[in-house]
């Protein structure tokens, strides 16, 4: 009887977590690409109050968010002449400031080397006037 019940209980077990759905083994299997640094990304970080986009951000990276410090935790590989090479940067989050991540086409972005395009608006405030 024990044998039985043993029986069925590890059946239940492996049936239940054997049960996920396609969305979540893509997402699973997604994840894991992008952490190995296969999948090219593009991070783009939004100032809320105006509009304005900070900066952006294309490579291969992994993405963690880190909520306790308000901060998203970017590693990039780059390679350099044959060489890999990882930097890690920090991008602060506030409740006016939010990031959207997308999974970019490889063949739109370098490989091997990882951008960033900060907006000069929103890093030098200066007002031109004209003279006459």
């Amino acid at each position: 009887m024990k044998k039985g019940l043993l029986f069925i209980a590890l059946t239940t077990v492996l049936l239940l977590t054997g049960c996920q759905t396609q969305a979540e083994k893509a997402s699973y299997n997604l994840s894991k690409e992008a952490d190995n640094f296969n999948v090219v990304r593009q991070i783009t970080v939004i100032n809320c109050i105006v509009g304005d986009t900070l900066f952006q951000m294309t490579g291969r990276m992994s993405i963690k968010a880190d909520m306790d410090d308000n901060q998203l935790e970017v590693m990039v590989e780059e390679i350099i002449e044959g060489e890999k090479t990882y930097k890690k940067h920090f991008i602060g989050l506030s409740d006016n400031v939010t990031y959207v991540v997308e999974d970019l086409d490889v063949n739109n972005v370098s490989s091997y080397r990882y951008t960033i395009n900060y907006n000069p608006k929103m890093w030098i405030p200066i007002e031109f006037e004209n003279i006459d």
